[in-house]
């Protein structure tokens, strides 16, 4: 257990140095003007806007099959992730969060002076979560239980049984179960138009959050949502307006537009990601150097470097000699990985394996 405030990897992105060839990042390659098909209407900087812009709340909610009451808007994913701490914890609270894992969500609930306590995704079990670790650490004064899903850093899928189990144990110690789902829509296996899929859907214990940003290339417009019950809905708001006031009502004219043409949008981030994904996965197999999870879809995977027990000299050469980025995993709690990111430029990425595979033939490192 620990209540100290800290978020290494937050920090290593914020001031990281460029590289020529960037698989650090997770998103999919940005979209222009010209994919949001925007107009000066979009930018328009009147109007009123104190629960988000209601066109945007609506259209959140019918994409994800929810009525708009169920539906609180928030600056980005992370924005959104702490919004939910700050509308449901208390100092002392505790807070379960998985590990290996995204260090915003166990620094946003130290932040408000919550305990955090971990539980294992183990390599070896192929990162599920197994429900039986959540509960030898859930306790009485747990509030949250925090996954990722698909998970951050290995891109692996929680079965929906696991997920439910996980419901079913936050709800017998009154708990709610925050899923950030920011990598779901371009990873989710179905390829029908307008159907995607989320947490919240399953029942009032459970939040979900995502935005525009991982899966729709709109980063930039730090467009983000939080799915849940009316009740938390209004808890979420409220603490909102103390955090931010309001939302960007610039920023949720323009994600509106996003929304109209959203099939589109996820549609081009498959199209990319499809391909990126046969290239990388035909280099990881050819690497006995690495072993890995196959997360089946989205846009990042967490190799582990066999025999070697930190991967942090590694990623430090391949930078400064070879002018490629990936994240060492100590910055996600296992030090024997790397996070590799697959959704930018397709001939990018093939320079960028081509360096990292020059960079293990050498073993300069």
């Amino acid at each position: 257990m620990t209540t100290r405030f800290d978020a290494p990897y937050v920090q290593w992105a914020r001031t990281r140095t460029p590289a020529r060839f960037d698989l650090a990042g997770s998103a999919v390659l940005p979209c222009s003007a010209e994919d949001l098909h925007t107009s000066a209407r979009d930018i328009e900087v009147t109007g009123e806007h104190p629960a988000g812009f209601t066109p945007l709340v609506r259209a959140i909610g019918a994409r994800y099959g929810l009525p708009a009451d169920h539906v609180t808007t928030g600056h980005g994913t992370t924005g959104a992730n702490f919004l939910v701490c700050a509308a449901l914890l208390d100092a002392g609270d505790e807070v379960l969060v998985e590990q290996p894992g995204y260090d915003a969500l166990v620094g946003a609930p130290q932040l408000l002076g919550a305990v955090t306590t971990p539980f294992v995704r183990e390599f070896a079990a192929g990162f599920q979560i197994d429900p039986a670790d959540v509960r030898r650490a859930v306790s009485a004064r747990t509030r949250l239980i925090v996954v990722t899903n698909p998970h951050n850093p290995s891109g692996v899928m929680a079965t929906p049984e696991a997920i439910d189990e996980i419901g079913r144990i936050a709800d017998h110690h009154g708990a709610h179960v925050l899923v950030d789902e920011v990598y779901m829509d371009a990873a989710a296996p179905t390829r029908t138009p307008g159907a995607v899929h989320t947490a919240a859907a399953r029942g009032d214990i459970f939040i979900s959050t995502n935005s525009l940003s991982k899966s729709y290339g709109l980063a930039a417009l730090r467009c983000g949502w939080i799915l849940s019950s009316p009740e938390v809905a209004d808890r979420l708001r409220r603490a909102r307006a103390i955090v931010e006031g309001s939302a960007s009502l610039v920023t949720e004219r323009i994600a509106t537009r996003a929304f109209h043409d959203v099939d589109a949008l996820l549609a081009r981030s498959r199209v990319l990601l499809d391909a990126n994904r046969a290239i990388l996965g035909e280099f990881l197999l050819s690497r006995t150097e690495l072993e890995w999870v196959d997360p089946g879809g989205g846009s990042i995977v967490f190799p582990r470097m066999r025999a070697v027990p930190d991967s942090r000299r590694f990623v430090e050469r391949l930078l400064t000699v070879r002018h490629t980025a990936v994240v060492p995993g100590y910055l996600f709690g296992a030090p024997a990985h790397f996070r590799l990111g697959m959704g930018g430029g397709t001939e990018a990425l093939r320079q960028g394996l081509a360096a990292i595979g020059a960079a293990l033939s050498a073993r300069d490192w």
